[in-house]
């Protein structure tokens, strides 16, 4: 059976009712029922752009693997054993529906509201600069990951069954070509849909959920977490706990803190997020004249410079896409970025960034677990202070950014609730700011284009991860000193995007489940 790469015109693929039909016209050694696409992508590189197909028949073993498995929960029985998960982000959802495949009621705790609720918090947030600091783009179900764009590309692909978990996304509302593409992508859009679904998935076979239930602190003796104590008072016992909080979540290092229970500081990106109309980023991209690439998918870009031995490169790049208020406390001011299942916004944005690690900050200590997370409270707070309150954000022409003087004409930007021209180069110290403006001046090299006039910088982007690592044993997956705490995801330092979150969690699950 044979399996090959045939290489396509994009005007084949894109804007066409039928781009299988060229596919099977392409390989006649496969009959047309069995043909299977295994990878999608397009390459920008080189003077044509073009895309890479790679096709099979539905019998041969790459097929067979590219498939991945069926979802088939297990109804819980009434004495299941019992995870008790915090955090209803992308690791806690795809935790509980690992559970209930393992014969495991899950109980998710979510500090937040369900997503439906959430939605118009996010909307007085965005319109009014009015933050709900339990309900907002970073707390509620789904977490960050609902209205993180739905990005699904990971390179963690030995850390689980990345075609599974496709699969399963597909299985609950995602759009097939997640299977395929080479950059898997949803859409902020489509994500609520799909959590709602999830949610009904864990509800229907035997899980909870909890909205509104914000755990305070941790019961813990002898080893063991013995119950979760709640806002409100309420002590839950638990025989296990998976710790799936994101990266947001900073009270959470606290109450491990407090319990005495070994938190350790992990160096994470931080910098600044750029926009530009998409339609340079096209014309950089693809060469071609607008006619030409009219039906192609928005192009984007990722970009690595070395400054002094050191990274500074593009984060989070969303085309066609807008930038978005992603605090979560009224004193800080942070930013990210989203874009819709059709990416068709006029604007593109990326994080640009760089490694912030204990020896950038000064006076630092070692064996302070919570430096890192101490300096990014405070950038966020001067980029409040810098931004004038009620969530707008200090904001510079790229231009002036790069050139260190003050923006007197802000251009126009898609974050809301609203900027302020600032001197946003100030914003960090001066050997960090050196390293993105650095990183930008040799970037500039290759697209001229780039700090033109309608290009703006808003800062800070601050979580591109989290600055606290949780340890655990690397075989059980367990807290070293606390036999039935289980740190996953993005917020214990593991995953670093929906994808790796989900894999993580399953893993996690898995080491619970079959010790």
């Amino acid at each position: 059976m044979k399996s090959y790469r045939i290489e396509l015109n994009p005007n084949e693929v894109y804007g066409v009712d039928d781009w299988m039909g060229v596919l099977r016209q392409r390989c006649p050694d496969i009959h047309r029922d069995r043909l299977v696409v295994l990878k999608r992508s397009l390459d920008a590189r080189g003077s044509r752009p073009k895309v890479g197909v790679w096709v099979t028949d539905s019998r041969s073993p790459e097929a067979l693997a590219a498939m991945g498995k069926p979802y088939e929960p297990l109804q819980v029985s009434e004495n299941a054993p019992v995870l008790h998960i915090m955090g209803a982000g992308p690791a806690g959802i795809f935790a509980a529906l690992r559970c209930l495949e393992r014969g495991w009621r899950p109980v998710l705790w979510e500090r937040g509201q369900s997503v439906r609720e959430r939605r118009r918090d996010v909307a007085l947030l965005s319109r009014d600069g009015r933050l709900n600091p339990e309900s907002n783009y970073c707390y509620g179900e789904g977490g960050a990951g609902t209205f993180s764009d739905g990005k699904l590309y990971t390179r963690a692909t030995k850390r689980g069954d990345v075609a599974s978990a496709l699969r399963l996304l597909v299985t609950l509302g995602a759009p097939d070509h997640i299977m395929y593409d080479a950059h898997p992508h949803i859409g902020t859009n489509k994500l609520p849909g799909l959590i709602e679904k999830a949610r009904e998935t864990i509800l229907a076979y035997g899980g909870v959920f909890h909205f509104n239930s914000r755990v305070v602190d941790l019961d813990y003796a002898q080893g063991r977490i013995r119950a979760l104590v709640m806002a409100e008072g309420q002590r839950i016992p638990v025989e296990a706990l998976m710790l799936c909080t994101g990266h947001s979540a900073r009270d959470v290092f606290g109450m491990l803190q407090r319990a005495g229970l070994e938190i350790q500081a992990k160096p994470l990106a931080m910098g600044v997020r750029i926009e530009h109309p998409q339609e340079w980023v096209n014309q950089w991209r693809y060469r071609q004249p607008e006619s030409v690439m009219a039906a192609w998918p928005p192009a984007s870009y990722s970009v690595v410079e070395q400054v002094g031995g050191r990274g500074v490169y593009s984060f989070c790049m969303c085309p066609g896409g807008i930038m978005a208020p992603c605090a979560t406390s009224p004193d800080g001011v942070v930013t990210n970025g989203w874009s819709p299942s059709k990416r068709n916004n006029r604007t593109a944005n990326s994080g640009w960034v760089t490694e912030v690690n204990l020896q950038d900050i000064p006076n630092a200590r070692a064996d302070d677990p919570l430096a890192l997370l101490r300096f990014q409270e405070r950038i966020e707070a001067k980029a409040a202070e810098m931004g004038g309150g009620d969530q707008r954000a200090p904001a510079q022409n790229l231009s002036d950014f790069v050139r260190s003087v003050p923006t007197h004409d802000l251009g126009d930007c898609s974050y809301r609730p609203g900027t302020k021209a600032s001197s946003l180069y100030q914003l960090y110290p001066q050997d960090i700011q050196d390293r993105l403006r650095t990183g930008l001046i040799q970037w500039a090299q290759r697209w001229p284009r780039l700090c033109s006039e309608g290009a703006v910088v808003v800062g800070p982007e601050s979580r591109t991860s989290s600055p606290v690592r949780v340890p655990r044993d690397p075989v059980t997956l367990h807290h070293p000193a606390c036999s039935n705490l289980y740190p996953v995801g993005e917020g214990a330092g593991y995953a670093g995007g929906i994808m790796s979150a989900i894999l993580d969690a399953w893993r996690s699950v898995d080491a619970l489940c079959s010790p």
